[in-house]
């Protein structure tokens, strides 16, 4: 079995084990990324958010790792950029190969267009979505990044897996936690593992998915403010919850 066939069951794997039965088209796509572009879910590198695949930014770098991507230049714009409103709009370019003329990707990111929990780090958004823009580009990837999305990204129609008695789902057009937790995760790289266990335990309930709407979003309210004051020190705390539980009898 090729290894692309091999990461296909991967991806069916932690399908199943996320999201539960996905429909037919979802499906498909992952499956054309899968193979095509050889992208792993377990690794981080496409995100499903409200129904639909985004590739991630850890996803795009790896594809040029794998392509062996000659190199990436970024500059910002100064002429469209303003430090003191921190607006930024940065232009990257891409060379695949020695000689390569490049592709070029803007990005741009100011207060208005990207979220609360990344707020003064705007210029490091801008050269990341210009950067996105740029791989994208080079090596034919039509779907847009997660990193792309604006502060209003999840303004989009609920998941259809979502249950509305389930506090946890979507509810008048309004995104999953899921997929919220998982974008705050995203952010500041934190081990998605031990946040739930953390969560579990912040909560007071055995795991993440028996906690009401209320107390998940108080957690990722507590993260987002932990990992905005000081990232090491979360991570520290996250740590801690590396020993799995003793198992009762």
């Amino acid at each position: 079995m090729s290894n692309r066939l091999k990461l296909w069951r991967r991806n069916c794997r932690s399908v199943r084990s996320n999201w539960g039965k996905l429909d037919h088209p979802v499906m498909a796509q992952l499956k054309f990324l899968t193979i095509k572009h050889y992208l792993s879910l377990a690794a981080g590198e496409i995100q499903l958010l409200n129904n639909r695949w985004y590739i991630t930014h850890s996803g795009l770098l790896a594809l040029a790792q794998r392509k062996k991507c000659l190199g990436i230049k970024t500059v910002a714009v100064r002429g469209l950029s303003d430090p003191i409103a921190h607006r930024w709009v940065f232009r990257a370019t891409v060379y695949r190969f020695r000689g390569s003329a490049g592709f070029v990707g803007y990005g741009d990111a100011d207060p208005s267009n990207t979220s609360l929990l990344v707020r003064g780090a705007e210029m490091r958004v801008a050269e990341t979505r210009a950067v996105n823009r740029a791989l994208r580009k080079a090596y034919g990837i039509g779907l847009c990044s997660v990193e792309e999305l604006g502060s209003n990204a999840f303004a989009f129609e609920p998941t259809k897996q979502a249950d509305p008695a389930n506090s946890n789902g979507s509810s008048n057009g309004q995104p999953r936690l899921r997929d919220k937790l998982c974008l705050l995760i995203r952010r500041y790289e934190l081990d998605p593992n031990l946040i739930k266990r953390y969560a579990a335990d912040f909560c007071g309930t055995e795991t993440l998915r028996d906690a009401s709407r209320d107390l998940v979003e108080a957690f990722m309210s507590r993260v987002a403010e932990e990992a905005a004051n000081d990232r090491a020190a979360l991570i520290c705390k996250l740590n801690s919850y590396c020993q799995p539980e003793e198992v009762r009898p």
